[in-house]
């Protein structure tokens, strides 16, 4: 199967295209950025497979958690390039790309959702997919949900933001650098695309996790 993914939930703007036998990638730190980069991007991986569009057989997208903002380009560009093709789409959780991106088997995903909290899930490999542990949530640095037995990996950057998490999570390794990823998104979304497991462009959405992302005013001083 020929797969196009993409992923701008973090600072990270990931895009990947699996042309049947090889990937092609392209990524860059975009910061606030992402909407200026992830469409040419998705151009020169097509040109670079000699691929048109219309040659795929679906679409993949980080669908959080992650930045409300990149979270919404993801969704909304996949959900474009789908219409236009008339291609199903497969939403990814960006955790459970962090899972697949590590290479480890027992994984504890922490992503910083900045106001002192983290996006939080746990993940067991079966097989070539993912037994999901421990839901996608967002939690308070001292209210993360304790995961039963040992051998975890920790993966991502809650963990170098709040270094303290991994003291409370029975880690056997730790990898803060390992974020979502175009790729990782698109390995985990080519064998739900080929069952049939994906949807229609209009029903795509992004998983916010949470409702809001800035603090108050009053609720910055409590904290303080």
């Amino acid at each position: 199967m020929k797969l196009l993914a993409l992923d701008t939930s973090g600072e990270l703007c990931s895009v990947a295209l699996f042309d049947g036998a090889v990937w092609h990638e392209r990524s860059i730190v975009a910061g606030q950025s992402h909407s200026q980069h992830v469409l040419p991007m998705v151009q020169e991986c097509l040109a670079h497979a000699a691929l048109r569009l219309q040659d795929l057989d679906g679409i993949a997208f980080g669908a959080g958690p992650g930045s409300f903002t990149g979270l919404r380009i993801a969704c909304g560009v996949a959900q474009g390039l789908a219409f236009g093709a008339d291609l199903p789409v497969v939403p990814v959780v960006t955790l459970e790309a962090m899972a697949e991106a590590s290479g480890a088997e027992k994984v504890v995903a922490c992503l910083d959702a900045r106001m002192e909290e983290v996006y939080h899930a746990a993940y067991v490999r079966a097989g070539d997919d993912w037994d999901c542990v421990s839901e996608p949530g967002v939690y308070g640095r001292g209210a993360l949900p304790q995961c039963e037995g040992d051998e975890w990996c920790g993966v991502g950057n809650g963990f170098a933001v709040y270094p303290e998490l991994s003291q409370r999570q029975r880690l056997r390794m730790l990898l803060p650098d390992c974020m979502p990823t175009a790729r990782a998104i698109g390995i985990l979304a080519l064998p739900r695309l080929a069952s049939g497991n994906a949807l229609a462009a209009e029903q795509a959405a992004p998983l916010y996790v949470r409702s809001k992302v800035a603090l108050t005013t009053a609720e910055r001083a409590a904290r303080a």
